[in-house]
Formats: structure tokens, sequence, C-alpha cells
């Protein structure tokens, strides 16, 4: 008796809501697969959670600790989702961050005295015009000669990494410093406080942004144009649509996105560029994209409580847990939401083998045999 054969069947699109169901299933099987690794260390894993949790969400502080170290990924998170809708891999959010922040940060530390909303105008401008020709650098040789931009990206987070390496520990070093710092940006450039709440006006940049990329993909005609890019090349270019033009935009977007990450960090928290300021954000950010399904809004709140993970490692790091047991949770978590995001596409089918004389003959057949 033949052996069952199994193969991959692909599904029709699945809906937002299986499809968020999905991601939720995943990442509890994350937390789970990561417990394992907590209970060896010698710890109970429920505790760990439950201190986690009531650290970074079940108080003011830790709400507010949370939602702040959330800003630069919501960012990097929006950027992500942003090439995404056109089927582009941006990882390089990462250097885009930095870049957007070198640009910016060279311009409040050196840069003419304005008036202040000018000078606050231009950073901002800045910032997202460094991200934008970063990416653009990936964009231009996709669009043009189909250069894999996953690699590109990946490997321009690096050279600009090191650029920001080498000024902070170089010609930008602050004096009487031994830290690869600068000097602090003027004072009037801060990002202002949402009254007493000590969340800065970063956020209001976060939400405006998820909302206009929402409405830019769901009711514009380049919107239009990238979603049919992402399901079928050949019907856009058939229906007369300029993909270049288009892998030029979003790219171009994504990193303008991603550099102002750098605005906020630099103008509401550091106050100043230093070496690695992002601090993995980028990277961070394609798993707040795929938790999020892609969608600009849910990019938010997939942050908060991803910053809040980030922010629970001084609470459990009392109890002895390694503080990295952060960024071990986040890679479980992104193994296997990625797992889950293959099984929205596609189905194991289990197919029983033909046991009659005309089922045998076919299978011969095709496998270039000659039937008995």
């Amino acid at each position: 008796m033949g052996l069952a054969n199994i193969r991959l069947e692909r599904k029709q699109v699945a809906s937002l809501g299986r499809r968020i169901l999905n991601s939720v299933l995943f990442v509890l099987l994350g937390f789970a697969f990561s417990g394992i690794f907590i209970a060896a260390l010698g710890f109970n894993p429920f505790t760990v959670y439950a201190k986690m949790i009531s650290y970074s969400f079940l108080n003011l502080r830790g709400i507010r600790g949370s939602i702040m170290a959330g800003l630069p990924l919501m960012l990097c998170g929006l950027s992500v989702s942003a090439a995404f809708k056109m089927n582009l891999n941006n990882i390089g959010a990462e250097g885009q961050y930095a870049v957007g922040a070198l640009m910016g940060g060279a311009f409040a530390l050196y840069g003419p005295a304005l008036p202040l909303p000018l000078r606050m105008a231009v950073m901002f401008l800045l910032c997202a015009l460094g991200g934008a020709l970063w990416a653009m650098i990936a964009a231009v040789l996709k669009a043009y000669w189909n250069v894999n931009e996953t690699i590109i990206t990946l490997m321009l987070n690096y050279i600009a990494l090191l650029l920001m390496d080498y000024l902070c520990y170089g010609p930008w070093m602050a004096k009487r410093q031994t830290t690869p710092i600068s000097e602090k940006i003027p004072q009037e450039l801060y990002l202002p406080y949402l009254g007493n709440s000590g969340i800065n006006a970063g956020i209001v940049i976060a939400v405006v942004l998820a909302v206009l990329l929402y409405l830019f993909f769901q009711y514009t005609t380049v919107g239009f144009q990238v979603q049919v890019n992402k399901y079928s090349l050949r019907s856009a270019q058939y229906a007369g649509i300029n993909v270049r033009r288009n892998i030029l935009i979003i790219l171009g977007l994504s990193g303008a996105i991603a550099g102002l990450a750098g605005f906020v960090q630099i103008t509401g928290v550091v106050h100043r560029v230093q070496a690695q300021l992002p601090g993995g954000s980028g990277y961070t950010g394609i798993v707040i994209a795929y938790l999020s399904q892609f969608h600009p809004l849910a990019v938010i709140l997939v942050s908060i409580l991803l910053g809040g993970l980030n922010n629970s490692c001084s609470a459990v790091q009392i109890m002895g847990v390694p503080s990295q047991i952060a960024a071990m949770i986040q890679g479980c978590i992104m193994i296997f939401v990625i797992a889950g995001e293959f099984f929205n596409r596609y189905r194991l089918v289990l197919k029983k083998p033909d046991t009659t004389a005309a089922g045998q003959a076919e299978a011969v057949e095709s496998k270039g045999g000659v039937g008995l």
C-alpha cells in the first residue's frame, strides 16, 4: 500500500480578521517557546511574564515608558510596512534612521540661526530627506536593474552605522566626554511634552503619519497602483502602470519615514547624536510590520507593546533574569510570526494514492516510465 502524498496548496487571500487571529496565535506560541528557555535558566516563565506586564502596562509610569520606548519603533514599523505594500523588502530602516539622525543632527548642532519654527521645520525635513536618500540607493538599483533590494538595504545599514560611529567617536564627540556622543542640541529644538503626561509630541507625529499612510494606500491613485503591483506585476505592466516610478516613490517614502525616527529620538529623547543611536529599532520594525499585518494603524499599538517588552528588561533583571531576554523573545516572536504568515498563504494537503490500476498507470507515466 503506497504512502500518502503531502503537498502545499496556495490558499485564497485570507481575510484581515483571520490574519490578525493567526498572528495572535503564533505570538502566543512564540512566548510559549521562549518560556522553555526561561525555565531552562531556572526561572518560572509565568512569574517573569507577569512581572514584565505589571511593570510596563499596569501603571501610568510603565505605560508612559512603553509609549516613549515605542516611538522610534512606530516610525520604523511604518517604514517597513509602507515598502511591503508593494512587495518591497526594506530591511534598511536601521540605516535610514541613522542617516536621518545625522543630517538632522548636523543642522541642529552646526546649522545657521533661523527663526525657531523654521529651524524645527528644516530639521524635520532634513531627517526625512536623509532617510529617503539612503533608501533611494536601493530604489534606483531595484527600479532600473532589478537588483535585490533586501540585500542592498541590509548592507547599507552597516555603512550608515559605521559613519555614525566615526562622527560620534571623532569630529562630533562632545568635549570632556569619554562616551561617543555629541554636544546637546539647543534646548529650543526639544519636542514639547503633551501636558503633564510625560509623553512628547513625537506620538502625534507617528499617529498622523499612520493615518496619512492609511489614506494614501486606500484612496489615492498611486496607492491603488501599488496594490496592483503587489498582487500582479504583469497586470500592472499590462495596465500601463509605471512600476519603475512607483518603486522609487514607495522606497523613498519608506526611507523618509525611517529617517523621521531620528528626528523624534534626537529632539524628544536623547537630545544629541550618539553612536549606535538606532539600537536595533530598524530590525524590530520588521517584527512590528509583520505582527500588524502591514496595517499602518495597527503598527502604533504593536510598537507600544514591543516598547513595553524592551522597557521591562530592567524589571526582570532584578529577579536575576538576563537583560537579553527581551531580544530573545522578540526573535522567537519573529520566527513564529513568519511561520504564521506562511500558513496564511499555504496549507498542507494530504492526498491518498490512487490504488486503482488506472491510477497506478497514470502515476508511472507521469514519472516517465512505462505502465505494465
